[in-house]
């Protein structure tokens, strides 16, 4: 069976990394012709993420998915992340889409708040149903969690499943290389628009903390340098991501009640998590779900939350120890690559044959 994958990213894109690209080795394995086709390139993440991005590169974005959607020969399933021309009403969308190919489509964030909260009132009453109507017309939608999943139903998509995010338990495990210090580390992973919303708040709670107990903080793909004496930032890569948060003793994920906050899957505590680190979080959204509150880790809503939460984790290393394993464990059984991928292969599957 063909299945073409439309993906927003390519690898650098978390999202399209970990939602679609993670699962082809397992679907090639089991009789699937994958062919993937990013609609932005790793040179345009790059430069979107240095605040460089051009309108020459978005143009190329535009022509390049118009050259596969044309692409022969017509693939029996197409795996589309999100949306297949963003800012394009779902109509002209759909007829550019082959016909009577069926169309799985996946969601790991809330995009359809990028129209309907849209500040331009243009924006909103043209493309604020936009995402409800590619939800509405695929055979099956993917949600990364129940927010992602009631949108989809009450959007009308025949069906729904939640399939959630997830890592490949074997190569999280263990580190690659030996930690290089014994210091306690606070660690963050993300981009540089979540480091500005959600993390820059918290760093006087956080260096505040690091300096009374002699700890430091680790930030990976922020894009920020020379942030604070106790804080270590370090460039993203996918090969030295793994190892990177096994350097970390303690992994948090601040977030804000928002509408697209709720949409967050909880990458980064799955990521923690898999390298056996205890986590804090903000109660919002899935985070409650992946979070068991005093098991593997802790969820924090206010400042003094955080600070006892941190404080706690901080002074105790068995409690550490403790907590990351047992969220090691709840990964491996819901949040792994390992726990998902034949069933993910059996709802593609069912697509193309028309299972109900």
């Amino acid at each position: 069976m063909r299945l073409q994958i439309l993906s927003r990213y390519g690898r650098k894109g978390a999202s399209s990394r970990v939602r679609m690209f993670q699962y082809v080795p397992w679907l090639e394995a089991h009789g699937w012709d994958v062919s993937i086709a990013p609609f932005f390139d790793d040179a345009y993440l790059t430069a979107q993420y240095a605040g460089e991005g051009t309108r020459s590169q978005v143009a190329a974005a535009y022509a390049r998915r118009l050259g596969q959607l044309r692409a022969k020969p017509k693939p029996d399933l197409i795996w589309l992340e999100k949306e297949a021309l963003p800012m394009i009403p779902a109509a002209i969308e759909r007829r550019l889409l082959p016909a009577r190919t069926p169309i799985v489509a996946d969601y790991d964030d809330a995009v359809f708040h990028s129209y309907d909260l849209h500040p331009r009132k243009a924006v909103r009453r043209m493309l604020g149903q936009k995402i409800d109507r590619v939800m509405q017309h695929a055979s099956l939608v993917l949600a990364g969690n129940e927010y992602l999943a009631d949108r989809a139903k009450s959007a009308g998509s025949s069906r729904v499943e939640i399939v959630p995010t997830v890592v490949d338990a074997d190569a999280y495990r263990t580190p690659n290389s030996p930690r290089s210090d014994t210091v306690t580390r606070i660690g963050w992973v993300g981009t540089p628009s979540t480091w500005r919303e959600y993390l820059v708040p918290m760093l006087p709670l956080l260096t505040a903390l690091a300096e009374q107990h002699g700890a430091r903080i680790t930030v990976i793909g922020s894009g920020a340098r020379d942030v604070h004496p106790l804080v270590d930032t370090l460039e993203w890569s996918e090969a030295a991501e793994i190892d990177q948060i096994h350097g970390f003793d303690i992994g948090i994920m601040p977030l804000n009640e928002t509408p697209w906050a709720l949409g967050k899957c909880g990458y980064k505590l799955i990521q923690y998590m898999a390298c056996a680190k205890p986590v804090v979080a903000s109660p919002v959204g899935v985070n409650r779900e992946i979070v068991e509150h005093g098991v593997n880790g802790f969820l924090a809503d206010s400042s003094d939350d955080w600070r006892i939460a941190l404080e706690r984790l901080l002074r105790d290393r068995d409690l550490r120890s403790t907590m990351g394993a047992v969220g090691q464990r709840k990964v491996l059984l819901r949040y792994s690559l390992q726990s998902q991928q034949e069933r993910v292969s059996s709802l593609l599957a069912a697509c193309v044959e028309g299972i109900d």
